[in-house]
């Protein structure tokens, strides 16, 4: 019993300890406080509760928690919206566009046969070469050729019909 009473004795000082790293987000620090007293209750068996000062022990384990907590945060994509998603010169394309090219270029590539389909896949999207693919599909080089030569042809004109003639070019 005396060590959660230890514990409980450092809270108010561990709090602001915290505090001071993490800043005033009150979930993030309570949640650190809570890991570190749990983290302390769970070894209490094991700590040196006589000859050492809990207080430093404390510390060092919420600094690492505090310290793990900006590394998971680092590596979250964030949700929010900034300033420079509205910038009109921005060099990356637009996420949404992509989706709707993407979905088009599918659908565009599911009107070819399968031959078409496989020889323009390989060659085109994945940027295998001629020789590769004729050898892969056991065909001659001069067919692999000629089906991409007919799928692009057939592709370039089905999204043109369809309005995509910039995406198509």
């Amino acid at each position: 019993m005396k060590a959660i009473e230890l514990c409980l004795a450092e809270r108010e000082t561990l709090r602001r300890y915290v505090q001071g790293l993490v800043g005033w987000n009150t979930f993030a620090v309570e949640d650190v406080i809570q890991e570190t007293l749990l983290r302390a209750w769970v070894q209490a068996e094991t700590l040196d509760w006589e000859s050492r000062p809990i207080r430093m022990w404390l510390f060092r384990v919420a600094r690492n928690l505090v310290v793990d907590l900006h590394r998971r945060e680092s590596r979250a994509i964030p949700v929010g919206l900034c300033q420079t998603e509205f910038e009109s010169d921005r060099s990356e394309p637009d996420p949404a566009d992509q989706v709707t090219e993407r979905t088009v270029l599918v659908e565009a590539l599911n009107r070819l046969s399968p031959a078409h389909r496989e020889v323009v896949t390989r060659v085109h999207l994945c940027g295998h070469p001629g020789e590769d693919v004729a050898l892969a599909l056991d065909v001659p080089i001069g067919t692999v050729k000629s089906r991409t030569h007919t799928a692009v042809r057939t592709l370039r004109g089905d999204l043109l019909r369809r309005g995509w003639g910039e995406a198509a070019a």
